[in-house]
């Protein structure tokens, strides 16, 4: 690389349900070594405790809400010098293009992510992974763990279930209950649901929506479905889909391919050069 290249975009990382922010340990520590400065929020009450942290006491994400993180990511971007990339996971990735409608970012890339609202396609395996959240809506304000079990058919379905297990140690912790809630319970409100974004708005930052093959949390048929909402607007959103890739993505065997062409995309369609590339 070349000493007269400028600094690259900064990167926000926003990560998912059951996860917190050292899900994307690989993807920043590949980003900043090609020149990014990285930034890995935690959600509120999440912040930068450990898994094993959170899973001790998660009582500071009960009752937390998605206008609450999202505003969160928001203070934290507005507050940058110069416009990043985003990148949002699963949940996350609801969260990514909540804030790039807010007119954040230079590109937006939905890394397996769920549909926001309006977007009613609902496979039976997205309907398994949410069960043990929704069948109790006494607990809306409460969390919910997820069990091992629960854990190898939603991320862990590319391993066996003692590498599976291994996984659950090292970065599940719980459920905020009313994240998912409100994200479910939007999807039939178009346009007054929490999660609503314009699809058709004219000045959107480019996103990219990325499948995984074996996905059992959002699997293809949802971005396939979401964007087909967004081929109404003008602005650029395009699908890749990469197979046999489980919920893991980020951190699965073969990760590096995915992040280097979330980040080569991203960077072609902000404008911004690309330092592999170089």
């Amino acid at each position: 690389m070349s000493d007269n290249i400028s600094p690259q975009p900064p990167i926000v990382l926003i990560h998912g349900l059951w996860m917190t922010p050292s899900s994307w340990d690989t993807w920043a520590n590949r980003y900043r070594a090609l020149g990014h400065d990285v930034l890995v929020p935690g959600w509120p009450g999440i912040d930068n405790r450990t898994p094993q942290e959170v899973r001790a006491d998660p009582t500071p994400l009960e009752g937390l809400s998605i206008t609450t993180i999202v505003d969160h990511y928001d203070s934290i971007i507005r507050r940058l010098t110069e416009e990043p990339i985003l990148m949002g996971h699963s949940f996350g990735g609801i969260f990514l293009q909540m804030l790039l409608d807010r007119g954040l970012g230079i590109a937006g890339v939905g890394v397996e992510p769920g549909q926001p609202a309006g977007v009613l396609r609902l496979p039976l395996s997205t309907l398994r992974t949410g069960s043990p959240i929704l069948s109790n809506p006494f607990r809306i304000n409460k969390t919910k763990p997820i069990s091992k079990s629960h854990f190898h058919y939603t991320f862990g379905n590319d391993l066996s279930r003692a590498e599976s297990d291994r996984e659950w140690e090292a970065s599940a912790v719980d459920s905020p209950n009313r994240v998912f809630f409100e994200g479910v319970l939007s999807l039939p409100r178009k346009r007054s649901g929490i999660t609503r974004v314009d699809f058709t708005k004219e000045d959107r930052a480019p996103l990219l929506l990325i499948s995984g093959g074996i996905d059992h949390v959002a699997p293809p048929a949802i971005q396939k479905a979401m964007l087909k909402k967004y081929s109404a607007g003008p602005s650029l959103v395009e699908r890749v889909e990469f197979p046999g890739r489980s919920h893991r993505i980020v951190s699965q065997k073969g990760w590096e391919k995915v992040a280097d062409y979330a980040l080569g995309w991203a960077l072609r369609h902000a404008g911004a050069p690309d330092p592999q590339s170089l």
